[in-house]
């Protein structure tokens, strides 16, 4: 069946044929792994970052991975939503200068298909991050991403340029401001998850001129091998996957609900289903990485078409009918507070007693428990927490403003 949802969305300026944009890393670090992505239809690829600093690609050069399961261990192949993203990396190998013919070659391609190609660049001096946006302005770039979240340090147990800046709001301003006092060109300037507080940074960001932000980086983190009492891949490195999605949602809600800007989701993203939630939140378009360095560039198209099947199926009309619809229906705690009571209550049909008791050893507040021939309820107990609704594997129990029901069922 045809889809007949509109995928379009409006980005700094920029029309997006739809909001799945590669994100800055090997996916974009050739000019044939970014015609590939635009081939199997990104809305826009970022590049791999562009930068000055040698050690970053001399990091590249020996860059590591280890791919996580839930149990800590090697996939070894099997790619589910609950990988953890293991690895160091560091900016594109090429002089920032070789990028130019590159970008302008690729942009004529993007051209061609509908898609953008959005520069990202990383310095350790301000007169470093004005040439790198000269570079990308040179090239005919009209977005660029600040990446203030790296460099990746060689050493992790020392201070870096890169991080600092993505953790102070007066720095973020600082270093913005004087990129765009001394070039024209749109910039979006990524978060880092580090940060104490994200909105403060996307606010200072927005002030000193950012068009947009990018919510978010990886987390530093440290896995262990236990099996051979050591760190995988010797040590420190970035950590993330589909597992912080609600983290960055977290922070999504928060800056649009806050501040209102453009936002670009950014770390978590697996299906289009998750794409559907990134823009629900608030965010316009979203950065996919790590599925797809595991499962290849051709996982974009299924994304996508679960973008579409998902308006489809619910009767929106396209994107911009659920652009941050659920941050608006969010409610304070106050309101929650207010809201009307409700109580559990078991449907006896579908309840699988005595086979499962489950329900009972998870109510801490003694409203369900074991009867005669079935589960009971107490609803003068009940907070009506949902915590059993969740839990419950046969779909048994549900809530009820009503009382005297779950009194009587």
């Amino acid at each position: 069946m045809v889809s007949v949802a509109n995928l379009k969305t409006k980005f700094c300026g920029l029309e997006f044929k739809n909001p799945i944009i590669v994100a800055s890393a090997e996916t974009g670090n050739s000019l044939d792994n970014i015609k590939k992505c635009i081939d199997y239809d990104a809305g826009g690829v970022i590049i791999k970052t562009v930068g000055d600093i040698p050690e970053m690609q001399t990091l590249t050069n020996n860059s590591k991975y280890a791919i996580l399961n839930d149990n800590g261990e090697l996939i070894r192949g099997k790619v589910n939503r609950s990988f953890f993203f293991y690895s160091r990396s560091g900016y594109a190998i090429e002089h920032y200068a070789d990028w130019i013919p590159i970008l302008r070659e690729a942009q004529a391609y993007a051209q061609k298909q509908g898609s953008h190609i959005i520069g990202n660049i990383a310095s350790n001096t301000i007169e470093g991050w004005i040439k790198l946006a000269k570079v990308m302005k040179e090239s005919g770039i009209q977005l660029v991403e600040l990446n203030y979240q790296c460099p990746h340090p060689t050493d992790y147990t020392k201070p870096t340029e890169g991080n600092w800046i993505a953790q102070d709001p007066n720095v973020t301003a600082e270093v913005t401001r004087r990129i765009l006092e001394a070039v024209d060109i749109k910039v979006m300037v990524k978060l880092t998850p580090e940060a104490h507080n994200l909105t403060s940074i996307a606010k200072a960001a927005h002030d000193a001129g950012a068009g947009s932000v990018a919510v978010n980086s990886r987390f530093v983190g440290f896995a262990v091998n236990v099996e051979k009492a050591e760190p995988y891949i010797g040590g420190v490195a970035g950590i993330g996957g589909p597992w912080i999605k609600y983290l960055t949602l977290r922070w999504i809600h928060e800056i649009y609900s806050t501040l209102g800007i453009p936002i670009s989701g950014s770390n978590g993203i697996y299906s289009g289903r998750d794409a559907i939630e990134y823009f629900m939140t608030g965010a316009r378009i979203m950065q996919v990485c790590s599925v797809l360095m595991l499962r290849g560039i051709e996982w974009l198209p299924k994304i996508i078409k679960d973008v579409e099947n998902f308006l489809d199926a619910h009767d929106y009309p396209d994107l911009e009918s659920i652009y941050g619809i659920a941050s608006r229906k969010s409610e304070t705690l106050k309101q929650l507070f207010e809201a009307e009571p409700i109580y559990a209550v078991v449907d006896h049909e579908k309840c699988k007693f005595p086979k499962c008791t489950i329900c009972t050893k998870i109510c801490f507040y003694d409203a369900l428990h074991i009867g005669n021939d079935k589960i009971e309820t107490q609803p003068e107990n009940c907070i009506g927490c949902d915590l059993c609704e969740s839990i419950c594997p046969f779909d048994a129990l549900h809530m009820t403003p009503d009382k005297q029901l779950a009194l009587h069922v």
